[in-house]
């Protein structure tokens, strides 16, 4: 049994940033849970639980305990059912709302010296209040019912309480003229109030939904039923949750591959952008590898299946994007100690307004202290602040999985900006990572010299001989005697009686195979631009030489030119000799280089360039790269990898482009600094507003803000935050 389980579970209740901090509280207090981060953004929590000390029941017990309730065996489908479901009584309640908080302002401003004034808006603004606006006295009971308080209890206390007033004025108005003074009613700011915040609540409920479309996108990829082929041959089609390891799967033109897989029959072109972000189909035939999700063009094959639900790469990339937006970045921490007492705060705020109104205002002290304590516990939005970091981040890192670059965690995000130095593994991050003949230089001309190299080669296991099987694979076969292979020199063989020679400088010199000056300077030049040899030869001298390199990829020099703009140095690390790795920097257009590389010492060489200051991005491949990226303050794995790199580093390029680098740090930039406005926008509002409300500039010039015009702040301030994080999907 695992020693610790990672889940993330749907959370329904919550009405602001303080109920997603009780819930957290409550899910760190519950017995073993190792750690628990509630996103409100998301309305999820992300626990981590000791299987054999609790359980997803308990954890729903415990948070039901606490006034809201975790979801754990419901399906997605069923989750979202419940949220549109949420969505749809909302847009209900705020029409209905406005509708009849709409005349009780008009008369409240224009008419209130009308017969049955009072009445009339008593009428229109209790349904209003208590039945379209009970969502917020059913939150504000349970949260008394524990103990806590959240924006329900505020707005259940300003509305509440401006209306409870109002009726009193209304019924004994007399208690007031005995004082000289007008008995007002606040009818229409108590229903205005509870239309204003409903609509912001609406709002801000859509744009949650559009900032979790990514997550969307990515599950609808998959379709629903498949067509296998059975014992008998026959295609028969099954849902797709039925499908087994092994299963032959037939995919028509224009259809959605359903799992990953292996060609076994057929070809075609398929579009794999919604992975990689790469526009261009990449061509399938047997033997290689098809993923879910994504798209074919217009051949038709069959693939067999080799991963099935939550194994598939579309799963593990749709949990890997759940689990970064259900993060949290360091910024957030201060948050979420502001937004657990927020609550509590405002409405001392609102008792201290309160009476100060009535110790240094004889008058008029009760009525507008009253008014301010309303005003305060309306305009105080604890919902600004605790949406301003997880929408960013949500739509972030939705962005980043759109166009093939994976994110594992705010922290990350926040990482990224930082970054001022990247070191590149060369193998498979600059370069393809498998060796191609690049050059061919003959020297002589020999009949069938092509067809003999390939049948020599074809007999070799040296990683080069794959290469120029590869790029000779046109040439007719030829059958060759007396196959030797010579460990570290290379191989040799007899066609028509002559003896030929295939390998290193090595062997030619110690076979005293005759060297032109002709020869010499080409196998230099080729050299320098670091190529590897294979000498083809026969007693009579040099017949060909063929160049063999790992190509460096072509996005690999833009990626780095875009780095060293953005003011980034850029290392290469390799454990080639100094001569080849110097050749492919240049290639690439890179300066720092570090040859002869241990895969220990890469881990040393970030640590070095840590010390010296610099904020440093790894990024790799290979196992080997896997310390080097556990130590680099951000991590990046190629999605063509190893999985031990992907698991320990922070982002994945799914398309192992080079160029999607600078795009990521240039997406965690704008992400940041959307984070950023939106924190400044929501703590200057909130330090602001409450002032006001409070009455600050009464003394000064008389003025006192309007509890309608607070509740409209209140609304706009929610939605101003997610609609700036929404902007983020357009740059």
């Amino acid at each position: 049994m695992p020693k610790s389980i990672k889940n993330n579970f749907p959370v329904t209740g919550m009405a602001c940033a303080a109920c997603a901090a009780h819930v957290e509280r409550t899910l760190k207090g519950t017995p073993g849970v190792k750690s628990a981060g509630v996103n409100f953004a998301t309305s999820t929590a992300n626990v981590e639980y000791d299987p054999s000390q609790t359980s997803p029941l308990r954890l729903q017990q415990a948070v039901r305990d606490a006034g809201y309730d975790l979801l754990f065996n419901e399906a997605t489908e069923e989750v979202e059912r419940r949220q549109a479901e949420n969505y749809r009584q909302l847009k209900t309640a705020t029409i209905w709302a406005i509708v009849l908080s709409a005349p009780v302002v008009v008369i409240g401003m224009f008419f209130m010296h009308m017969p049955f004034a009072n009445l009339i808006m008593l009428i229109l603004s209790t349904p209003v209040v208590f039945w379209f606006g009970r969502r917020f006295f059913v939150g504000a009971w349970k949260q008394l019912r524990h103990k806590s308080a959240n924006m329900d209890t505020l707005v259940a206390l300003s509305t509440g309480i401006a209306w409870l007033f109002s009726v009193a004025n209304m019924l004994w108005p007399s208690y007031w003229l005995s004082k000289g003074i007008h008995p007002h009613v606040y009818f229409e700011a108590a229903a205005v109030i509870v239309a204003f915040i409903l609509l912001g609540r609406m709002m801000e409920s859509k744009a949650k939904g559009n900032t979790s479309s990514a997550i969307k996108k990515l599950m609808g990829l998959q379709p629903k039923t498949v067509m296998v082929i059975d014992g008998e041959g026959a295609q028969v089609e099954i849902p797709v949750e039925q499908l087994k390891e092994g299963d032959t799967v037939m995919v028509r033109p224009g259809e959605r591959i359903a799992v990953d897989g292996v060609v076994t029959d057929g070809s075609s072109y398929v579009d794999e952008s919604m992975l990689s972000g790469e526009p261009i189909p990449v061509e399938k035939q047997a033997g290689a590898k098809v993923y879910a999700g994504t798209i074919n063009g217009t051949g038709s094959f069959r693939f067999r299946a080799e991963k099935t639900g939550s194994d598939t790469l579309l799963s593990k990339i749709i949990r890997m994007v759940q689990d970064a937006q259900g993060s949290k970045a360091p910024v957030q921490q201060l948050v979420d100690k502001i937004a657990a007492v927020f609550v509590p705060v405002i409405i001392s705020i609102a008792v201290i307004a309160f009476i100060i109104w009535i110790t240094c205002d004889h008058s008029e002290g009760f009525s507008h202290g009253l008014l301010a304590a309303v005003t305060v516990l309306i305009i105080a939005c604890p919902c600004a602040l605790g949406l301003a970091t997880p929408t960013a981040i949500m739509v972030g890192i939705g962005k980043g999985a759109e166009k093939g670059i994976l994110i594992k965690d705010a922290e990350s995000l926040e990482a990224a900006p930082r970054i001022n130095a990247v070191v590149l593994d060369k193998t498979g991050t600059i370069t393809e990572g498998h060796p191609v003949v690049e050059n061919v230089a003959r020297f002589r001309e020999v009949a069938d010299s092509d067809a003999i190299l390939v049948a020599m080669e074809s007999a070799s296991e040296h990683p080069l001989a794959r290469a120029i099987t590869d790029h000779f694979k046109a040439a007719h076969s030829v059958e060759v005697s007396g196959f030797d292979s010579v460990t570290g020199r290379g191989v040799k063989a007899t066609f028509n009686g002559v003896t030929y020679y295939a390998g290193n400088r090595r062997m030619m010199e110690e076979n005293n195979i005759p060297m032109t000056a002709e020869v010499a300077a080409e196998a230099k030049r080729l050299s320098d631009e670091a190529n590897t040899l294979v000498w083809f030869a026969d007693a009579s001298g040099v017949i060909s030489l063929i160049g063999i390199t790992d190509p460096i990829k072509p996005g690999s020099a833009k990626a780095v030119a875009e780095l060293e703009k953005m003011g980034i140095e850029v290392y290469m690390l390799t454990g080639d000799n100094e001569a080849t790795a110097r050749a492919i920097a240049r290639k690439a257009g890179i300066t720092h280089v570090k040859a002869e590389v241990l895969p220990q010492d890469k881990s040393e060489f970030v640590e070095k360039l840590q010390n010296e200051g610099k904020h440093v991005a790894m990024v790799g491949d290979g196992i080997n790269d896997s310390a080097a990226l556990a130590v680099a303050d951000l991590s990046i794995a190629m999605g063509t990898g190893s999985d031990i790199a992907i698991e320990v580093a922070k982002m994945t390029i799914v398309s192992a482009d080079l160029t999607k680098i600078p795009e990521a740090i240039r997406l965690s930039k704008a992400t940041v600094r959307t984070i950023r406005q939106n924190l400044f926008w929501a703590f200057i509002y909130n330090i602001i507003g409450v002032p006001l409300a409070a009455g600050v500039l009464y003394p000064v010039n008389g003025f006192l803000l309007n509890p309608m015009l607070a509740g409209a702040a209140m609304a706009f301030s929610s939605v101003s935050v997610v609609t700036n994080s929404l902007l983020l999907k357009r740059r």
